[in-house]
C-alpha cells in the first residue's frame, strides 16, 4: 500500500504522491526569534526531521525549507526592553537555535531564508497582490482584502461571516473588513525598515512565508508543515496570498503537529509554563526529547512531565542496551532455536517498521516492532547465540533507529574523556572484590552510579556503560 499522510486541508489520509516523482519538497515554518526557543518548537523541528528522514528512507529526495522570522513585533518589542538593536538580537537566538537543532541530531535544513534577507520578495509579491486586486494600501499600510478570496477559511474550516478579529490580527478601522490583514507595516520612529513603494516599514508576518516559499520552492509545493497553532491565521493566510497570485493549489499536503503540553496548557512563551531547550539538554541528551515524540502520535498533543522523560530514558537505554555484544557462545539445542527466531523477527521488523510509518508516519506503532526485535535479542544472547548470529539482528537494530535519528551510544562529550578513569576504577573495584573488600568495591560502584555510570557483573567480567 501507497505511504498515507493525513492531510489538515482535506481532514483525511491521503496517498502520497509528490508532484515530482523521486522528490519532495517540503516547507516548515521556523521560529519567530525573539527569547530562547523551547520544547515545544524542538518538537516540532524533531516531527519534521523523522518525516524527512523517513521519506530519504523510502528513496525521495528532499528539499526542505525552514525560515526564521526575525522581524517582528515581539523582536522589536523584546530588544527594547534590553536595550539591543532588533535585528542583532534576532542574530543572536538563530544562533543559538542551530546549536540546539545539532544538539538534538535534527538534519540541517537545505535553505533557511530570513525575513530580513526577502525583503525584495516580498515586495514584488505585495505589489502583485495589489495589481490583481487582492490588496489595497492605506497611509503607508497595505492589506490583503479577504473578502475577494472566495474560498478563504477552507484550511480551518472556518467562515469568514462567522470570523472575528483575534490572535496576531489588528483591529484597524480603516480595513475594509475587519479580517483583511497585513502585508506592509508602515515603520514608527526607531524600528527596521526598508524602502518601498508605500514607504518605508517592514513585511507582515504572514506574507514573508509565502514570499519564501515561492522564491525557494516556486508556486507548488508538497508539504506543508508547522505546529497547529498555525492553522489559522498563518496558514489560512499563506493560501490566501499564494493561491490569489498563482491561482493553484498551494500545498499538497498541509501537516500539522500537536503542541507540548505542560499542566494541561499549551507550553508557550506567553503562558509562561515552558521548558528551554536550553534547560532540558542541560539535564538530559537530546534523544530522550526525540523518544518522547516518537512514543507519540505527531498529531496529538504531548505532555511533558518528569515521568513521561524518564520513560523514554528508559525506553532509550532498553533499544541501546540491545546492541551488547553477545557472551562467548554456548550452542546447543536453544542456541539454534533463537538463531531461527532471531531470522524470523528480523522479517516481521522490517515490514511493520515500513508499514507503521508507511501509515502517516506512525512512529509509535514502528518502535513497538522495534522493541519487538529488541525482545528476540536479549532472549537470543541469553540462549548462548554467538555474535555472528546476533549481529544481523543488530545491525537491523541499528538501522531503523538511524532511519529514526535516534543514535545508538549516548551523545556526551565527558564519554570519551572520562572512559580510561573508569576503566581503572573497574580494574580497582575487581581486585577489591577479589579481596573480598565487599564494602570498598560497593562504594566505587555506587559512586560511578551517582555519576551517570552503571556497572553490570557477569561471568566474563564487569562491563560499564552511560546510564
Amino acid at each position: 500500500m501507497a505511504m498515507q499522510i493525513y492531510n489538515t486541508l482535506t481532514r483525511q489520509k491521503m496517498p502520497f504522491e509528490p508532484l515530482q516523482p523521486g522528490k519532495v519538497t517540503m516547507y516548515v515554518c521556523g521560529p519567530t526569534v525573539y527569547d530562547k526557543a523551547h520544547i515545544g518548537h524542538a518538537m516540532s523541528a524533531l516531527v519534521f526531521d523523522i518525516i524527512r528522514r523517513y521519506l530519504e528512507f523510502r528513496g525521495y529526495q528532499v528539499h526542505h525549507v525552514m525560515n526564521y522570522t526575525d522581524v517582528d513585533d515581539k523582536i522589536i518589542l523584546r530588544a527594547a526592553a534590553l536595550g539591543q538593536e532588533p535585528i542583532k538580537l534576532a542574530e543572536t537566538y538563530i544562533n543559538e537555535y542551530h546549536k540546539h537543532l545539532s544538539d538534538l541530531n535534527i538534519l540541517p535544513a537545505t535553505v533557511y531564508p530570513r525575513a530580513t534577507q526577502e525583503i525584495s520578495q516580498i515586495i514584488q509579491m505585495i505589489q502583485q497582490l495589489i495589481d490583481k486586486g487582492f490588496a489595497y494600501q492605506v497611509n503607508g499600510d497595505v492589506y490583503f482584502r479577504v473578502s475577494r478570496d472566495t474560498d478563504y477559511g477552507k484550511l480551518s474550516g472556518r467562515k469568514l461571516e462567522d470570523m472575528q478579529a483575534g490572535a496576531r490580527i489588528d483591529i484597524d478601522e480603516r480595513k475594509e473588513h475587519p479580517m483583511d490583514f497585513a502585508l506592509w507595516k508602515s515603520s514608527k520612529p526607531g524600528e527596521p525598515a526598508w524602502e518601498s513603494p508605500w514607504g518605508k516599514g517592514r513585511p507582515g508576518w504572514h506574507i514573508e512565508c509565502s514570499a519564501m516559499n515561492l522564491h525557494h520552492l516556486g508556486e507548488q509545493i508538497d508539504i506543508h508543515g508547522g505546529g497547529n497553532d498555525l492553522i489559522f491565521p498563518h496558514h489560512e493566510n499563506e493560501i490566501a496570498q499564494t493561491e490569489s497570485i498563482t491561482g493553484k493549489p498551494f500545498a499538497r499536503y498541509w501537516v500539522h503537529n500537536g503542541m507540548m503540553q505542560f499542566g494541561g496548557e499549551k507550553m508557550s512563551k506567553s503562558l509562561g509554563n515552558l521548558v528551554t531547550i536550553e534547560q532540558f539538554l542541560s539535564e538530559h541528551e537530546g534523544d530522550v526529547l526525540r523518544m518522547m515524540v516518537l512514543n507519540s502520535s505527531y498529531r496529538n498533543p504531548l505532555t511533558y512531565s518528569e515521568e513521561v522523560v524518564q520513560q523514554a530514558e528508559r525506553a532509550l537505554d532498553r533499544l541501546r542496551q540491545a546492541l551488547r555484544p553477545a557472551a562467548p557462545a554456548q550452542g546447543g539445542e536453544a542456541a539454534e532455536e533463537f538463531a531461527e527466531k532471531l531470522r524470523q523477527q528480523m522479517e516481521t521488523t522490517r515490514q511493520g517498521f515500513i508499514e507503521s510509518m508507511d501509515d502517516d508516519f506512525n512512529s509509535a506503532g514502528a518502535l513497538g516492532h522495534l522493541f519487538d526485535l529488541v525482545r528476540i535479542i536479549n532472549q537470543a544472547r541469553d540462549a548462548g547465540v554467538s555474535q555472528q548470529t546476533l549481529s544481523p539482528a543488530q545491525d537491523l537494530l541499528r538501522e531503523l533507529m538511524g532511519i529514526l535519528g535516534l543514535r545508538t551510544e549516548k551523545a556526551t562529550a565527558k564519554g570519551s574523556e572520562a572512559a580510561p578513569f573508569i576503566d581503572l576504577l573497574v580494574q580497582v573495584r575487581r581486585e577489591l572484590r577479589q579481596q573480598k573488600l565487599w564494602a570498598l568495591a560497593d562504594l566505587i560502584r555506587n559512586q560511578l552510579l551517582a555519576l551517570g555510570v552503571t556497572l553490570e557483573d557477569t561471568k566474563e567480567g564487569t562491563t560499564w556503560r552511560w546510564s
